[in-house]
């Protein structure tokens, strides 16, 4: 019991890059983009934020520093996508091959460098009192870092903003149908460019918890494709920042299932252990496609541009 609770608690760490990164992606599919950088914006996010740790010393300046590099990498792909009406498939992949190359440039001269001692005692781990005493489930969810326990607020207010707000509902028509949301006069070009640039700021927070966290040293494509893993996440949560969390923390586990493995003493090769979480998210992605139910799909305009004029 001990190491089954020991393996899914190091799950919720290891889930939580993932998480942010599929919050992100949710914004921005929900406003109808669907961008497929997000691999860019956590690289871009990972390398500002560590980069501004180690000059300032300061979490909330590093970790600020990273959502403005993810928004600024949104903001390529919005000023493409949305004013010029580019191809959002292929200004995302742009995204992230400018995203890798950015991080490798800027952290060329980081390598081998380890995150400052104020900013990883910052995030040690602190057990919330009464919550984390909860047999099984208090050392499971509480009894980790201040990102972790951000990454469940996050979640959870997202949902009750889509869910249960106007903005909400004006993102998810806007999403939907943008052509009955102009009618309705919601502003839609102010309202895609808002959430994807929130989408890119939460991937970029997902590349800073690698960086100054979860490593915590630079090291170059720090990532290592859990972009892409969140891509897939989306479509397994349905789009849903509540599922996106459970979702999250299962790659997550998938992510270290590895070193559980080797602690065994079991003979598995390291190639078939790496590829696992892709795939899961290949069969995952399978079975999603085969379900026709309206909840499992994504909003109808998602990668269409919208022009007024057609409207």
């Amino acid at each position: 019991m001990g190491l089954n609770i020991s393996f899914l608690a190091a799950a919720v760490v290891a889930g939580t890059p993932l998480l942010f990164a599929t919050l992100g992606a949710i914004v921005s599919e929900k406003a109808g983009h669907l961008n497929l950088g997000v691999e860019g914006m956590m690289l871009m996010g990972a390398v500002i934020g560590f980069q501004v740790g180690l000059l300032t010393q300061n979490p909330f300046l590093a970790l600020f520093a990273a959502m403005i590099a993810g928004a600024a990498g949104a903001l390529i792909y919005a000023l493409l996508t949305i004013t010029l009406r580019a191809n959002q498939v292929v200004s995302g992949l742009t995204l992230t091959i400018f995203g890798t190359g950015f991080s490798s440039f800027m952290g060329q001269r980081l390598v081998g460098q380890i995150a400052p001692d104020k900013i990883k005692a910052f995030f040690k781990p602190v057990a919330i009192p009464g919550l984390s005493d909860i047999p099984f489930l208090g050392q499971i969810f509480f009894r980790h870092d201040m990102f972790v326990y951000l990454g469940y607020i996050v979640a959870i207010l997202l949902g009750i903003y889509l869910y249960r707000t106007s903005f909400g509902l004006n993102l998810r028509a806007v999403g939907e149908n943008p052509g009955a949301a102009d009618a309705a006069s919601i502003n839609i070009t102010k309202y895609k460019y808002v959430h994807v640039l929130l989408g890119g700021a939460l991937c970029g927070l997902g590349g800073a918890y690698l960086s100054l966290v979860y490593v915590p040293a630079w090291q170059d494509y720090v990532t290592a494709g859990r972009g892409w893993i969140a891509v897939a996440l989306v479509i397994f949560a349905a789009w849903n920042p509540y599922k996106a969390l459970m979702g999250s923390y299962l790659f997550g586990g998938l992510d270290i299932i590895g070193f559980r493995i080797q602690g065994t003493g079991l003979q598995v090769s390291q190639y078939l252990i790496d590829m696992l979480p892709y795939l899961v998210t290949i069969i995952v992605l399978v079975f999603v496609s085969m379900k026709n139910s309206r909840e499992s799909q994504g909003p109808k305009a998602l990668g269409t541009p919208y022009y007024r004029e057609e409207r």
